[in-house]
């Protein structure tokens, strides 16, 4: 825990926290008392007590405690919980404010005790006398340390009083459990989607817009062998359309490759990683050890990061040769790309890095670089396979 400056913003935003937390822990601890005996009204009221007290929590120490799921209904732990809470905290706050209050006014005190001794004429009646440059010295220093030790106090209380909030006021363990595996769920349903989007693009794709260049291609192929009586003008249209036509032709279809290659889906990951490798403008020794095939999903990640790694190689690291090993050990899939290249990548240097960091966090997956100035680079990649 850091500990905050006593002039900072920090020590006086704990200060005040603690301090404000004592009339409203007072309050709100007696309403519910007053609201237990009457069902409806602690139904209707316990929702607005600790909406009060969380937006303490946010003002002062810039801390949000997620709501529960059913806070009105009396029956749930969750209500409960909140209950004793409000039940606690004033016991809870009024020790936090007497601890932070008694420390700080004795700090002060304690440095402005070389007052008295030039505001009261004598005989000074203290139990200390405050006359002596020795007795001030040491009130001073111990005014010194408490104040060194009131932020310090402060934070403390503020931190205790959150852990108590957070326990109480916020989901349990098993709410936060069934939350993540909710959110889990979600966030695979969301990639199948847009997976099976891609491959309904890549079928989409080849099925109509790729048959119809070819189609044009042929057909401005068969015109420009067939009719060779034209006007040269004619002619050369003729001829750059054809090679526009053939151009266009090969981006789709690698764009297609690209986006959700057919070979994947069934031959699985060894035939689609031979066909980029194949295409690769420099040497790529391909090793792949996959005794049954993982998910689609994760199918189609490992084949974009391995499609996404040779493109920012042949682009980016100037390199003669890489090296692809896929191997599955038990439910990991590991893979590594390896490039001879100038090195000197990193996630801050261009998108690419990024896109893969993101797929793979996306899926639960782990990803490690090493690229030093002059290389080699090697990427480093964990997924799960379910």
């Amino acid at each position: 825990m850091k500990v905050p400056r006593p002039w900072s913003a920090r020590a006086w935003l704990d200060t005040a926290h603690v301090m404000i937390g004592l009339p409203v822990g007072v309050v709100l601890g007696g309403l519910t008392v007053a609201a237990i005996a009457v069902p409806p009204l602690l139904r209707r009221g316990m929702p607005w007590f600790t909406r009060i007290q969380r937006s303490r929590f946010e003002a002062f120490l810039g801390v949000r405690i997620p709501p529960v799921n059913s806070p009105s209904e009396l029956r749930s732990r969750a209500t409960w919980r909140q209950i004793g809470y409000h039940l606690l905290s004033p016991f809870v706050s009024l020790a936090a404010a007497l601890l932070v209050a008694l420390t700080w006014s004795s700090a002060v005190v304690g440095l402005l005790s070389f007052l008295p001794p030039r505001f009261q004429r004598p005989p000074l009646e203290f139990l200390f006398d405050l006359r002596d440059g020795k007795v001030v010295a040491a009130f001073m220093a111990l005014g010194l340390a408490l104040v060194l030790l009131a932020p310090l106090l402060a934070r403390g209380m503020a931190a205790l009083d959150l852990s108590v909030a957070r326990t109480l006021l916020g989901p349990s363990r098993s709410e936060l459990g069934q939350r993540i595996e909710t959110l889990t769920e979600s966030r695979a349903g969301v990639i199948d989607a847009a997976d099976a989007e891609r491959r309904r693009i890549e079928r989409d794709l080849h099925d109509g817009a790729q048959q119809r260049l070819v189609s044009l291609a042929m057909n401005l192929g068969l015109a420009r062998a067939t009719l060779t009586d034209l006007p040269e003008p004619a002619r050369e249209a003729i001829v750059r359309a054809h090679e526009e036509a053939k151009q266009a032709l090969k981006e789709l279809r690698d764009f297609v490759r690209g986006l959700h290659p057919a070979v994947l889906n069934d031959q699985g990951l060894d035939a689609a990683l031979s066909g980029i490798a194949a295409r690769a403008p420099f040497p790529v020794k391909l090793r792949v050890d996959i005794e049954r095939r993982t998910t689609p999903t994760i199918e189609a990640v490992a084949f974009f990061i391995v499609s996404e790694a040779l493109t920012n190689i042949a682009k980016h690291a100037a390199a003669t040769k890489a090296e692809v090993s896929v191997r599955r050990e038990r439910d990991r899939l590991h893979l590594s790309v390896y490039d001879d290249g100038c090195g000197g990548a990193g996630m801050h240097r261009g998108t690419g890095l990024r896109g893969l960091a993101q797929r793979i966090d996306a899926v639960d997956g782990s990803l490690r670089l090493s690229s030093p100035l002059g290389g080699p680079t090697t990427i480093e990649v964990e997924l799960p396979c379910e």
